[in-house]
């Protein structure tokens, strides 16, 4: 897939996530890579066969503080990585959307400051709903 194809993909599964959340993110831009880099795959520690779909960076909403945002503060960031979700959706379209929609979702909950596993424990119950 092309990666404008691909990054509209992402844009779309930002604009599907409820406008309550949606409008409280703020300072955050959205990036498409191919691969997790080598200083991700290491500070997450994962495996040779292992991977990620996307990956957060940057100071969660509940940690910040009044003083968040006076002076040069960069964005945070969320990566989504084309590769491993193309992969995952063996090249279907609508499992792209999918993973895609997910992966946003789930990063954007380690925006608001939720650790892995509470964001895998409200995946569980929106998957049961």
């Amino acid at each position: 897939m092309e990666r404008r194809e691909f990054e509209k993909l992402v844009a779309e599964g930002f604009a599907a996530i409820p406008e309550r959340f949606r409008k409280r993110v703020k300072n955050v831009v959205f990036l498409v890579e191919d691969e997790p880099s080598d200083e991700v795959r290491r500070r997450e520690g994962l495996a040779s066969d292992e991977t990620l779909l996307g990956h957060y960076t940057g100071l969660p909403i509940s940690e910040r503080g009044d003083t968040y945002g006076v002076g040069a503060t960069l964005p945070d960031t969320i990566l989504i990585y084309q590769n491993p979700i193309e992969e995952e959706a063996r090249g279907d379209l609508k499992q792209i959307q999918a993973i895609i929609a997910d992966t946003v979702w789930h990063e954007i909950a380690h925006h608001f400051g939720f650790d892995e596993g509470e964001v895998r424990e409200r995946e569980k119950r929106r998957a049961k709903e």
